[in-house]
């Protein structure tokens, strides 16, 4: 199987697997990520073909839908990719992509070893594109909703600088995500391209907040 028939049979095994999911983490944010993941590619050092499988798998099987398991997202994606006969080193390459894509492994101050690379940083900074800007205010309110969570107690500050078993375990209002999560993307970004992105999008994000104080103090 080429490249090409590769990536074509991972698309439909992620439309299948998502299907139903949360619409944050559903096939569209996978879409939208893996469209970003190759704009950004397109000014980087990569392998493409390692950028549009681990952006495809990167959330096959998010830990927070899992009661918090890390080890089923690799697994799966290793599973499906060695059904097609992808290359041992392709596969390690994208497991541990899985595992270091997300925010909360930044937060990880215990980890034993670390792993980088440029595809990495490309997915990554796709993966945080898609959490910002207007994308980003809904895709974290539609998780607020699906965890019944409060939109806003002004009696609860958000929590800086936090560890990640803290991150993880967060039960906080909508809002304080934001600051513990949204606006600290911006200065995370890998790539200039995705910082550039970022950069604007981040603004939009600083304005809504300023709107939705006003109206929830009652202002005008």
């Amino acid at each position: 199987m080429d490249k090409k028939e590769v990536v074509k049979s991972t698309i439909d095994f992620v439309k299948k697997t998502l299907k139903g999911a949360e619409g944050g983490h559903d096939w569209f944010h996978i879409e939208r990520v893996y469209k970003n993941a190759k704009l950004i590619a397109e000014g980087e050092e990569v392998d493409l073909f390692i950028v549009e499988l681990g952006s495809l798998l990167h959330d096959i099987a998010d830990a927070k839908f899992y009661e918090g398991d890390e080890s089923i997202g690799p697994k799966k994606a290793a599973d499906f990719l060695r059904s097609m006969d992808v290359d041992e080193t392709v596969i390690l390459h994208i497991e541990n992509i899985i595992r270091y894509v997300s925010f909360k492994s930044s937060l990880d101050t215990d980890k034993n070893g670390t792993f980088n690379s440029n595809e990495l940083k490309v997915i990554q900074d796709a993966d945080r594109l898609d959490a910002i800007g207007a994308i980003g205010i809904a895709r974290t309110f539609n998780y607020g909703g699906f965890k019944n969570r409060t939109l806003y107690d002004p009696d609860i500050a958000p929590l800086v600088n936090q560890d990640k078993e803290t991150y993880k375990n967060s039960k906080a209002p909508t809002i304080n995500h934001f600051y513990e999560k949204l606006l600290l993307l911006k200065d995370k970004m890998n790539t200039e391209t995705a910082l550039k992105i970022a950069e604007k999008r981040h603004l939009f994000m600083e304005q809504y907040l300023d709107q939705f104080y006003n109206e929830w103090n009652g202002k005008a």
